[in-house]
């Protein structure tokens, strides 16, 4: 006689704007190069998605030297938005990804909403990408640089844009430097934005003492790790209350507990990015993590964990 007992495995399968994943984990967008650069070190159909470094029209050689800093809890990174283009991208990189039976969503960008729109019309009918993920981050040089996600005009705009030149599913991320960011997630979820994405990095410096010099060439750069985390947590559920789409959350993920706040506060799935730097294997440690944690609480489908904080 076998007394073992069979431990149910929960589930969590998890529906993104019409995109399903069997997990909600997934890497952050310019953490994970176009994916291939991570299968020596990971099963890539076992995570929920890959995101894609970000895309522009034309291929972006990105800052000088150096654009990486590291802090006591986190990474300063001035990278510049470094890109194959998207015309190389199609043409070497997506390849690749079509052999993989996992969801992959094309994070991409532009300086202007023609550049916007250009993209998105070349990815709107590849049938390898899943979804889009629309960086709003990026300043609009022709109107004096203003960043298109820190303006709730400017932000609809963009999204508006985009969404009359692709119909596949569509997903914004949202930049944390502004003054409340429930602002710019209502305008464009009215936009058309069918899922939201957040936060981004946040802006911030670090100065080298002996030299005294700023320890980035572009002196600032985007501050992500560890130490943004509750800045993120509390965006995600600020965000989650303002507006009826899905939220992914981003933001200082390196072990499964970080993954399970988002969820609990309200983000549909989270995304990995530092962490993948210090363990190319992360996500799987998270999502062992966020399946076990399922088990021993008698959860049996991640959708119970999903928005359940207690107020």
């Amino acid at each position: 006689m076998n007394d073992k007992t069979t431990v149910k495995r929960p589930s969590l399968a998890v529906n993104i704007a019409g995109i399903h994943l069997k997990n909600p984990v997934m890497p952050a967008s310019g953490t994970f190069g176009y994916g291939e650069e991570y299968a020596p070190y990971l099963d890539l159909e076992r995570i929920g998605a890959i995101v894609t470094k970000g895309l522009s029209l034309r291929p972006k050689a990105g800052n000088p030297t150096p654009r990486i800093a590291e802090t006591i809890s986190g990474m300063l990174n001035a990278i510049g938005l470094q890109n194959v283009g998207i015309d190389d991208f199609i043409k070497f990189k997506l390849p690749f990804l079509r052999e993989v039976n996992t969801p992959v969503i094309v994070n991409f960008f532009g300086n202007t909403l023609d550049e916007y729109g250009e993209v998105a019309a070349r990815l709107a009918d590849l049938p390898e990408v899943a979804g889009l993920e629309l960086n709003i981050s990026c300043p609009n040089v022709k109107q004096g640089g203003i960043v298109f996600g820190t303006d709730p005009k400017a932000a609809a705009e963009v999204v508006s844009l985009v969404r009359s030149r692709s119909q596949k599913p569509l997903i914004v991320k949202l930049t944390p430097n502004v003054t409340d960011i429930t602002v710019i997630a209502r305008a464009v979820e009215e936009a058309g934005a069918d899922a939201l994405c957040c936060i981004n990095t946040i802006t911030g410096m670090a100065v080298d003492v002996k030299t005294r010099k700023a320890r980035l060439a572009n002196k600032t750069g985007g501050l992500s790790g560890p130490a943004i985390r509750p800045i993120a947590v509390r965006m995600v559920h600020q965000v989650v209350q303002a507006v009826k789409i899905p939220v992914i959350g981003v933001g200082g993920i390196v072990r499964p507990a970080d993954a399970l706040e988002f969820l609990i506060v309200g983000a549909s799935a989270v995304q990995v990015g530092t962490a993948n730097f210090i363990d190319p294997a992360a996500m799987l440690t998270i999502i062992e993590g966020i399946e076990q944690f399922c088990i021993e609480e008698g959860i049996g489908d991640i959708g119970e964990l999903i928005g359940s904080l207690q107020l």
